[in-house]
This record gives C-alpha cells, sequence and structure tokens, in this order.
C-alpha cells in the first residue's frame, strides 16, 4: 500500500483504509493504479469500471473484517475471483466509488475425502486446480468449462455455472453440498456440513448459489466428487438437423446413463474454428450442416464405452439418420475434438463483432428454436447472420448474431446489439426459456431481466435483496436493480 495512492482518494476510502491497515496485513490492502488496473475491466472487454482500492483478504475472519468496515463507512464492495464473468458481472462500477474486493489469495483446498467424495475448497481455488487436487486423490470434481484456468469456485458457486457436463452431473447447484459465506452484516454464514437432510427453513445455501455476490460474499464450498473416469469414447457426427441431433440424443440416453456431453454445432461455427486454428482438421470429411460432439464416460475400467458409442452410430447410420461419424481413436485426437468446441466462442470473436446470447428452452423445443429464430433474426436485421451452438440435453444455446460485414464495432455494440438481444430476448420469452442459462446476469441483462420477468419475480428478488443487503453494498449494478419499478 502506498501513502500518496491514499493521500489522492476520497475521504470515505480513506478511512476504510485507516481502519483496515491498523489490524489487517499491508499486503490485503492494493492501492497502486497499475496492479488494479487489470481487474478494472471484463473479460469480454464491454465493460470497464474503476476502483481505487482492491482488498485481498487470506481468509474467512479477514473477509468478515472488511465488511464490517465496509458496511461502517457505505463503501460498496464487489467480489471478484478470476474475473472470467461473461456478463460483466464482477466489474467495479465506473464512478469509482466501490472497492473491489478479491478473494484469490484464499486457494486452499480445506478438506478432500475421498471415500465421501467431497472436497472442501476455498473461494479462489482454481477450477483446474480443484481438478487436479481431486485427481490425486482418485476422485474427480465433474464440472468443466472454458475458463478452467481462471475461473474460482466462488465464481462458479455464484453463478450457478455450467459447462459441458452438465448433461450427467448438473450445474454449480446440483454438485454443491454446504457453503460458507460473509453476509453483508459481516456474520459468517457456515454451513460446510454435507446433511444429507435438513429442513430448518430456507434454504440460504440454494439462495447464495447463483446471487452473483449479491447478497452474500461466497468464502468455501464443499462440492461433490464423483468417480475417476476409467474409460471414454468421444465421437464427432455430421448430420442434417437438429431435430436429428436430438433424436441420436434420445438414442444414446435410452443405451446409457453415462453420456456426460452432447454439444451441437453448425457448419459455420466448425469452418470459423477451422480458419482461427492453423493445425485444426475437420473430424470427417463429409460436408453437412451440422455436427455434434458426444463423450460417453464408464467409470468402471472392464467397461467398454466405445463399443456402445459404435453400436448406437452404426444403427444410426443403417436408419440414414446420420450422414458420417468417427470415434476418437486415442486420448489426443479426442482432446482434438474438444479443442474445436471449446475454441468456438474465441473463433467467432475474431470474425468480427456480435450480439452473443447465453440462452435456455425446453430440449424438445431447442431444435426448432434454433432454426427458426436465426431465420427470424437474419429477415428481421438485413446483412446479419446468425446461429446457435451448445449444449443440446439441457437446451443451452450459445446463440449469435454476427453483424453486417464491414459493420463499425463501435456503432454495432453502442446502437444494433441492445435491439438486437431485445429481439431475440422477446423470442426466447414466446418459447417458454429463460435469457440466462448459465453465465448469470450481470449487469449486461439487468435491463432486460426487468423487462421480462413477471412482477412475482422481480418483487421477490428485490424484496430478498433488501432484506439481506439494506445498504445495498453487496456487488452494486448486478442481477437485480431495487431502484427502477418492477417491470409489468
Amino acid at each position: 500500500m502506498n501513502s500518496s495512492h491514499v493521500s489522492r482518494m476520497t475521504p470515505v476510502l480513506a478511512r476504510l483504509i485507516d481502519q483496515l491497515s491498523a489490524t489487517m496485513p499491508p499486503r490485503t490492502l492494493v492501492t497502486d493504479p497499475d496492479l488494479i488496473a487489470p481487474w478494472l475491466v471484463d473479460w469480454r472487454r464491454r465493460y470497464h469500471g474503476q476502483a481505487q482500492l482492491m482488498i485481498e483478504p487470506e481468509d474467512s475472519a479477514q473477509v468478515q473484517e472488511v465488511v464490517r468496515a465496509a458496511a461502517r463507512h457505505g463503501v460498496p464492495l464487489v467480489p471478484q475471483g478470476g474475473n472470467s464473468s461473461m456478463v460483466g458481472g464482477a466489474t467495479p462500477p465506473a464512478d469509482g466509488s466501490a472497492a473491489i474486493l478479491s478473494l484469490r489469495r484464499m486457494k486452499r483446498v480445506r478438506r478432500l475425502d475421498a471415500a465421501a467424495g467431497l472436497a472442501v475448497a476455498e473461494a479462489g481455488v482454481i477450477l483446474a486446480d480443484l481438478h487436479a487436487a481431486a485427481l490425486s486423490s482418485g476422485r474427480r470434481f465433474p464440472l468443466t468449462l472454458g475458463a478452467r484456468g481462471s475461473a474460482t469456485v466462488g465464481g462458479l458457486v455464484s453463478t450457478n455455472a455450467g459447462g459441458t457436463q452438465v448433461l450427467r452431473f448438473g450445474t454449480m447447484r446440483g454438485l454443491v453440498a454446504g457453503v460458507e459465506a460473509v453476509l453483508p452484516d459481516g456474520s459468517l454464514h457456515d454451513s460446510l456440513s454435507p446433511l444429507k437432510k435438513d429442513n430448518r427453513g430456507y434454504d440460504l445455501n440454494q439462495l447464495l448459489i447463483g446471487a452473483e455476490g449479491t447478497l452474500g460474499i461466497v468464502t468455501a464450498a464443499a462440492l461433490r466428487l464423483v468417480p475417476t473416469v476409467a474409460a471414454r469414447a468421444v465421437a464427432w457426427v455430421a448430420l442434417a438437423s437438429p431435430d436429428d441431433a436430438l433424436s441420436l440424443l434420445r438414442r444414446f440416453q435410452g443405451a446409457s446413463e453415462a453420456v456426460e456431453s452432447f454439444e451441437l454445432l453448425p457448419r459455420e461455427s466448425l469452418d470459423a474454428v477451422l480458419a482461427y486454428l492453423p493445425d485444426a482438421r475437420a473430424p470427417v470429411s463429409t460436408d453437412a450442416p451440422w455436427h455434434v460432439l458426444v463423450e460417453v464416460t464408464a467409470d468402471n475400467p472392464d467397461a467398454d464405452p466405445a463399443a456402445l458409442v459404435e453400436h448406437v452410430l452404426a444403427a444410426a447410420v443403417d436408419d440414414a439418420l446420420i450422414r458420417d461419424a468417427t470415434i476418437a481413436k486415442s486420448e489426443a485426437q479426442a482432446d482434438a475434438f474438444w479443442r474445436i468446441r471449446e475454441s468456438i466462442s474465441d473463433a467467432e470473436r475474431a470474425t468480427g463483432p456480435a450480439a452473443q446470447h447465453d440462452i435456455s428452452v425446453p430440449v424438445e423445443t431447442m431444435p426448432r428454436f434454433m432454426v427458426e429464430a436465426a431465420a427470424a433474426c437474419e429477415a428481421r436485421f438485413p446483412g446479419t447472420r446468425a446461429s446457435g451452438f451448445g449444449h443440446l440435453g439441457d437446451g443451452n444455446v450459445h446463440f449469435h448474431v454476427r453483424a453486417p460485414r464491414g459493420a463499425d464495432p463501435t456503432r454495432w455494440y453502442g446502437e444494433q446489439v441492445p435491439v438486437v438481444s431485445a429481439f431475440v430476448h422477446d423470442l426466447v420469452v414466446a418459447a417458454g426459456g429463460s435469457i440466462s442459462a448459465e453465465h448469470g446476469i450481470g449487469q449486461m441483462k439487468l435491463a432486460e431481466l426487468a423487462r421480462l420477468s413477471s412482477p412475482a419475480r422481480i418483487g421477490a428478488l428485490r424484496a430478498i435483496k433488501r432484506a439481506l443487503d439494506p445498504q445495498l453494498l453487496f456487488n452494486p449494478g448486478k442481477l437485480v436493480s431495487v431502484d427502477s419499478p418492477i417491470a409489468g
């Protein structure tokens, strides 16, 4: 902490620092603008905030101390982990009034119980490190996503993260057995004990999961582990339509309960990745408008998931349900298939500006929605190209509307994206879906949530926020606004 930086701060922040510096280690209070700067911009570089103070506590007791002091001085706190939010959910407000509360120093795996299938990990534990720790004990944590090298446990819990294995194991909500969190009054909610039955009223753990740090600062979580993968089969399938893909999914699910992933992508997405990755190759030579990446695993080393996959695919070929397919012949080839899927967002971003949507619709209607919504967008916004890819088994569509060729990115994002997104979200609501499947609301979808939600939902969200955080200091401007009138 530099005294010259403190002297230029607002009186409120200076008083907060004075109080905290009396009891907390100097390294926990960061005032150097150069050290804070990388954490002021969201992952997509769409939102830019300001902050003169970043606090890096090392344990839950220090988080409590910070929260109590911030409440006393009226300083908003923006909790932050890996800063990998896709919706600006961890970016401080532009007015510089808030302090960033970084949980990155809290990176201990407190307990790993392989027999019980549980791990207790602090908020700053990086997902990839949790994977490694679980595997070292002979278990695994069955949630993964593209940002696993930076996303942290606290952020994953607070956003109810999904990823590519939701089909079998569910979102974070189903993988969290307990939560430890500091509430806005500085008290500690300690519910890390993995109780099978607990009927003591409202489930505070579930309330905090997906709350995006607006109700409590998650400091640790008890997480469910599962057996390691003894064998897996990864296949790439070319087919004619999303309807055929859904039919294929049902066949796989009828043959095995161990279908972990079933990812659907259009030809446009595959082409974008092949152009983006110099060493990438199309998994199959057959040209097709749609493709599927499927993974089936086995916990038992005597099982043969490849034989099961081959059997299902052979029957699908005989029935003319698919056009072509290949099963990865090695782990390296399987990883190459997955690299294509995980590179779609980066590849499409490299092709130019786009309005990107993380949405969900009922699984049975997802095939029709992907086709009809794309056609509707291209008709409504001439020159655009629209397509969706995603997790077919759980109805999660990453739906992108790409700007017309030659469009100015600044004008596109400032003028057109809000209009395009409102149009897409109207289609989603009409289909009985959600405008946020796994990325959260953050600040990107704040107004749209208010516009499209029922008065009952918005009223309840605002009432809960006011009750638990009456000073409105936790992650202001995210998830729900308590100042605007109720939608509807």
